[in-house]
């Protein structure tokens, strides 16, 4: 046989013996394929049917809580974590490992998102904590031991994720998404722009460490949740040609936007004047809140604590919580006698002798209605209340309970309580007999608030209703709901009764309240102001501590209303400080200097006062770099027009930059561009900086803005 034939018969036993493989390769298929969709077909599709039948929770988007102008208390921000993936393919192909380049960006994350704060201020805190030994430290490892998620910076901006983007050694990899080592994962954060003002009314969030939902838990954001959280969607598995992905079954619905009735400028001045009142008292704690008369409207709520570190914050929602008020409750007991009748006007005489272990240190020993309120008699009150309850005491509680004292508000407050009132019943609840001597003590020391304990909320309503002429509205800290396609629903005024008494007794209250403050002997004379007519009652009680009363101390407190012809606001602020000061020098204070500052500024239904002295200055326009004058003047068809100078309109990278003279929204959002966190103080255009100009940027540092009409 020849060389061919021979070379010849080797190629054709190749060619049989690779056309024999593909031939047992293609029968092996096939079998595979015959025992897949034949004799494993129910495994399969049950398998196949098991994972499309998945289904995963589409969170939805929480509403943002507005205040009563409409500006932002609580929202939603989407911000990114951003990570380095140091196993990723390009990256673990660099040999040798570019140190320089490496050190580049470590001097970039250095001094744009430090690891710590100050850190250059100790050598041994920059050798420790700077990203060269945190680089160094990840890269010399063994390549399939690295992190895949070094976390870089957290919570925040695209800008920021494009900014590390292109810092020295990452702008060299080319490619989006997957094909470059730096990746963003995505975030909501609750935000309040305004701090921690009104902290407690409005709540925060957290998370739910089962579900990972944010759900409050405090303030409104608690209250409110199942209306904020809105309703969560359904994602199921669907077979495309490409795979297997996520298709929408159920779109999740956004939480209702809650329009709430808080005023940030009225919040501003109560949270000032409470603090101011707690440090000049030596106060442990206060809280007082701010009502519209006609609509039940809280307008501003605050509550301040003296914290360990010596200075006072926001704290405690006390406002919903009881407390043995005192001789506030005096106005409230002698409505239901005006309005049972036991008394018929306000000169009607009683008898103010010692009685139910009680004395009355004020003369004269016999009293007019007017002059039991003025000089807070304990004696008098109760021998009024006496006159028809005396029989039953039991009887008292229900009446209280006629005029829905004990019903809950639903104010929208998180943690509200309603008051305990103990019904003085013949016999307690072990089937005990209880004395009429008993009784009779008890209904007493109720009649002028002791053995009692109310909510300020509750107290303040009361004393709203005898302003607003008996009608006992519902206080309530929201408006209006607003839905995802924008609908507003407004919500209608409620009355918790449509009258706690009649107009007429309302206004017999409303006249012995008045010597309170204006009377020749009130107790409450300090709370007078010639620019509007305060009216109200003071009150003091011991705390009780470890089962028997602190006599160190004492809770002062102050309830009512301005102006006095016409009111529009109810106010009522407690103190709880040292002893040796009264409610008329704290928490009366607190509701007095509030009248003032509204009646300075026009919103007693009186002309404003408080620019008389700038009368013949021209209107202010904030600085912008898109309007000029002349458009202010023209649109608005005025003379004259001031414009507040301008800023640079380039601030130097890493510097901090001038915002005095922008209005507030403008400089937060230059200020958070460079990395700040921004509190305000105050209202209106921005007239100081904590930080000066041209000073080094800390990212993450507090700068507090001064902000003046």
């Amino acid at each position: 046989m020849t060389p061919r034939q021979t070379n010849k018969n080797h190629i054709l036993f190749r060619y049989g013996l690779i056309t024999v493989a593909f031939l047992i390769f293609s029968i092996m298929i096939v079998v595979k394929l015959f025992e897949s969709t034949v004799i494993e077909a129910p495994q399969w599709n049950e398998r196949a049917k098991k994972e499309l039948s998945r289904t995963s929770v589409i969170p939805p988007e929480r509403g943002n809580l507005l205040a009563s102008n409409g500006n932002i208390l609580a929202c939603n921000l989407k911000v990114y974590d951003i990570k380095l993936d140091l196993r990723h393919n390009k990256v673990k192909s660099q040999n040798p490992i570019p140190w320089a380049k490496i050190d580049s960006l470590a001097d970039s994350l250095d001094y744009h998102y430090p690891r710590v704060r100050n850190l250059n201020q100790h050598p041994d805190t920059f050798k420790k904590y700077s990203w060269h030994t945190r680089l160094k430290k990840e890269f010399e490892k063994d390549p399939d031991k690295r992190p895949r998620a070094l976390r870089v910076a957290q919570k925040k901006t695209l800008e920021d994720f494009e900014r590390i983007r292109n810092f020295p050694y990452l702008k060299d990899f080319q490619g989006r998404g997957f094909r470059i080592p730096v990746y963003k994962e995505e975030k909501n954060v609750r935000i309040y722009p305004y701090g921690r003002m009104a902290y407690r009314s409005i709540g925060r969030v957290n998370e739910d460490r089962l579900t990972g939902e944010f759900h409050g838990y405090s303030g409104l954001e608690k209250d409110l949740d199942t209306l904020l959280y809105g309703k969560p969607g359904k994602a199921k598995k669907v077979a495309f040609t490409s795979g297997i992905s996520n298709w929408v079954a159920l779109a999740p619905v956004r939480g209702f936007d809650i329009h709430t009735t808080i005023d940030i400028d009225l919040q501003d001045m109560l949270e000032e004047e409470l603090l101011n009142i707690c440090r000049e008292s030596n106060a442990e704690w206060g809280t007082a809140i701010l009502m519209e008369v006609a609509t039940g409207e809280i307008k501003a709520i605050s509550n301040i604590e003296l914290l360990d570190n010596g200075t006072y914050g926001e704290a405690l929602n006390r406002a919903v919580l009881p407390f043995e008020p005192g001789s506030v409750m005096k106005p409230i007991s002698l409505m239901i006698a005006f309005e049972d009748g036991l008394v018929k006007s306000v000169n009607d005489m009683i008898d103010c002798s010692p009685f139910q272990r009680t004395s009355d240190p004020h003369a004269p020993s016999v009293k007019t209605m007017k002059q039991v309120i003025e000089m807070s008699s304990n004696t008098g009150i109760a021998r009024v209340i006496f006159r028809g309850y005396a029989n039953d005491p039991a009887s008292f509680h229900d009446r209280l309970s006629s005029i829905g004292f004990f019903e809950k508000m639903h104010s929208g407050i998180a943690g509200e309580c309603i008051p305990r009132i103990r019904k003085l019943l013949p016999k307690d609840s072990r089937g005990n007999n209880i004395t009429m001597t008993a009784r009779h003590l008890d209904l007493a020391r109720q009649s002028y608030g002791y053995n009692t304990e109310i909510p300020p909320i509750y107290t303040l309503s009361v004393y709203n209703a005898i302003a607003n002429g008996g009608r006992y509205v519902r206080p309530h800290l929201v408006r209006s709901l607003i839905s995802e396609d924008g609908r507003d629903s407004l919500l209608p005024i409620q009355y918790i009764r449509e009258h706690v008494c009649s107009e007429e007794t309302a206004r017999k209250v409303k006249e012995c309240l008045r010597e309170v403050v204006w009377g020749e002997h009130g107790t409450a004379k300090a709370v007078r102001d010639d620019r509007v007519e305060v009216v109200g009652k003071t009150g003091t009680a011991y705390p009780v501590e470890k089962g028997s009363y602190n006599q160190a101390k004492r809770r002062y407190a102050f309830a009512g209303f301005f102006p006095y012809e016409n009111p529009k606001y109810s106010c009522m602020a407690l103190v709880l400080g040292p002893s040796g000061t009264s409610a008329n020098r704290t928490s009366g204070q607190v509701v007095k200097n509030m009248a003032v500052k509204m009646f300075s500024r026009g919103m007693l239904n009186n002309a404003s006062t408080f620019t008389a002295s700038r009368a013949a200055s021209v209107p202010v326009m904030m600085a912008s770099h898109k309007y000029s004058p002349s458009d202010l003047t023209t649109s608005l068809g005025i003379n004259r027009a001031r414009k507040v100078k301008e800023n640079a309109a380039h601030p130097v990278a890493g510097k901090v930059p001038n915002v005095v003279g922008y209005d507030a929204p403008t400089a937060v959002k230059i200020l958070e561009r460079c990395g700040l966190n921004v509190q305000l103080k105050g209202s209106g255009r921005v007239v100081s900086q904590s930080i000066p100009k041209g000073s080094d940027v800390t990212p993450g540092a507090k700068i507090t803005l001064g902000l003046r009409i």
